[in-house]
């Protein structure tokens, strides 16, 4: 049965469009921290422990989700998530990581469903799931796995430097549909019973909110944005198979 257009997974076929080889995803164990074992305030290096505890298998990515009451190390003040690379007796890993940012900075990392913390004050969207944080965790979960599969260790599609890239998505930031500027996300679809906003289709029709949008012939790829869907637990670390790319339908959005 053919799914309603557009899908999560057609957003991500952008992304497929940087030369990596084809791959199977598979995904990995889920490993729950519901006893903060690090504590709520964590180092950028404890993430990486975090990450380390799901365990890896060749070209693996795993993946470490924060909830609402655990502070990040730069969380709030730089980014809303991030990814990098670790080593162990196995050699190098990927890891991505994503924070819930709705009783810390929601202005800033949960736009546009939270009013913005600076610029332009138009009003924001309707969550698709009714919870801004969650929302907006998924919305930068699109935009760190994006770099973390194009980009992994710092050598491969950005553009600027290094250690500041304009990466798959991060490079047309804030652009959610046709006519974006800043404090207007661009034309979205509107779910008629809840208003909630979306322009991509999930698993069983569900609605997505975010989008893709065009950078323009000089951005890095040809089409960037940011998706946001359903989301599970936080506070979860996995591991996907062959990360060279990650397609929607093994995420559970599409």
């Amino acid at each position: 049965m053919a799914r309603p257009a557009p899908s999560v997974a057609t957003w991500w076929q952008t992304t497929g469009r940087y030369r990596g080889g084809p791959c199977t995803v598979v995904a990995g164990k889920q490993v729950l921290e519901e006893n903060y074992s690090l504590g709520k305030l964590l180092k950028t290096s404890q993430i990486v422990t975090l990450a380390s505890k799901a365990g890896r298998g060749k070209n693996s990515l795993n993946l470490v989700l924060t909830s609402a009451d655990v502070a990040i190390d730069g969380f709030c003040m730089s980014k809303c998530g991030a990814h990098g690379s670790g080593k162990d007796k196995m050699g190098k890993f990927v890891y991505a990581w994503v924070g819930n940012s709705v009783a810390q900075c929601p202005g800033q990392c949960a736009w546009p469903f939270h009013q913005p913390i600076y610029g332009p004050q138009g009003p924001p969207l309707v969550a698709p799931n009714g919870d801004v944080g969650i929302d907006g965790m998924i919305l930068n979960l699109a935009t760190v796995l994006a770099g973390t599969v194009t980009n992994p260790f710092d050598n491969g599609y950005f553009q600027g430097p290094a250690n500041a890239p304009l990466e798959a998505v991060s490079a047309c930031t804030g652009i959610f549909g046709k006519g974006a500027y800043p404090g207007y996300p661009g034309e979205v679809l509107v779910d008629k019973t809840t208003g909630a906003s979306y322009n991509a289709f999930g698993i069983n029709a569900r609605k997505i909110g975010g989008a893709v949008g065009d950078c323009g012939g000089d951005g890095i790829g040809e089409e960037c944005g940011s998706v946001v869907g359903k989301s599970g637990a936080f506070g979860v670390v996995f591991s996907c198979g062959d990360g060279a790319r990650i397609n929607g339908d093994d995420m559970g959005l599409s």
